[in-house]
């Protein structure tokens, strides 16, 4: 790495073919990238390796960030990329897949051999770690409905939390096929008392739930979605088997998510319930050196959740890298 350009090769040097870092940070979204910052200033020694998938991809304005609230996300990662560049310790490969981390017993305290395979591999396909950040996220998988798509991000979100503000008061549709449908549709009510819940011919919600959603004034339409219709982005009506249609101006998906998690699939490491890495709650999983920030080992969470996660671990990493147990 130069400290001229930020941790970024010259086009005119000879790239190296592997590197020996403090710390493989997997993943470049808000967990992955305030783990590359923390580390970095602590004065480790970081790559960063950043498939350019976001989960986010298609959503328009991210909410709920202290001082950024409403910011596109690109924007954001643009942000957190312009300020890494000030430090020589951290080199950030975009467009970079890791295909594999196996442990390793190597020299000066490495335990891990990271492959990677994308564009950053041409200059680096291997680095080896004394620790590993997996903030990689999770693999959405939205309801078959036909236009979806043409509206998820901005007139139909998956976050309460995150989008439900600009929607308030409007007629609302919650879509989805998950148990938790019923509890969704509950939390949804605080912003709005004009909600149906559309189960896609599932049987996500109970007759018992059904009952307590109707006396919160909450609709439940069980009918198949034959499409979603709008223009430009804007939703504004749910199609139903049989013919009928059911006016909205917004609403919520619920998708079924997955941990991406498939470059561990050589280390011996525990998951919980759900798939995602168990870890303590400073982030350390089952196996010294592999940690997890982000939605990778909690799930689905607003952005500001998973930096402030990236950050503890960061923290704890080092401190576990000089054998201290200090909180500063």
């Amino acid at each position: 790495m130069t400290a001229s350009d930020g941790g970024r090769t010259p086009a005119d040097e000879a790239p190296p073919t592997e590197a020996s870092v403090d710390a493989v940070v997997i993943g470049g979204g808000p967990a992955g990238l305030s783990a590359a910052l923390n580390l970095a200033r602590a004065r480790a020694t970081v790559v960063v390796i950043d498939a350019g998938r976001p989960r986010n991809a298609a959503t328009l304005r991210s909410h709920g960030f202290l001082t950024r609230d409403g910011i596109p996300p690109i924007e954001l990662r643009k942000l957190a990329h312009a300020e890494l560049a000030a430090y020589p310790n951290v080199r950030i490969l975009e467009r970079t897949l890791a295909e594999s981390i196996v442990p390793a017993d190597g020299d000066g305290g490495i335990r891990f051999e990271v492959a990677l395979t994308g564009r950053g591999a041409v200059q680096l396909p291997v680095v080896h770690a004394r620790s590993v950040v997996v903030a990689t996220g999770l693999r959405e998988t939205l309801p078959d409905i036909a236009d979806l798509r043409s509206f998820y991000g901005m007139s139909l979100f998956s976050c309460a939390a995150c989008d439900a503000w600009e929607l308030q008061g409007r007629p609302l549709a919650l879509i989805g096929e998950s148990d938790d449908l019923a509890d969704r549709a509950r939390l949804i009510a605080r912003w709005t008392d004009r909600l149906t819940v559309f189960t896609h011919g599932s049987t996500a919600v109970d007759a018992a739930d059904e009952a307590e959603l109707a006396a919160l004034g909450i609709a439940v339409d069980r009918r198949r979605i034959t499409a979603l219709r709008g223009e430009r982005g804007a939703v504004a009506e749910v199609a139903l088997e049989g013919g009928d249609a059911v006016p909205i101006d917004g609403g919520f998906v619920r998708p079924e998510w997955e941990p991406a998690l498939d470059l561990l699939r050589g280390v011996a490491v525990e998951r919980n319930a759900a798939g995602h890495l168990a870890t303590d709650r400073a982030g350390r999983t089952s196996v010294p050196g592999l940690y997890s920030a982000g939605d990778a080992a909690s799930g689905p969470q607003q952005l500001i959740v998973a930096a402030g996660q990236g950050a503890r671990v960061a923290a704890v990493l080092v401190h576990d890298l000089v054998g201290v147990t200090t909180s500063h």
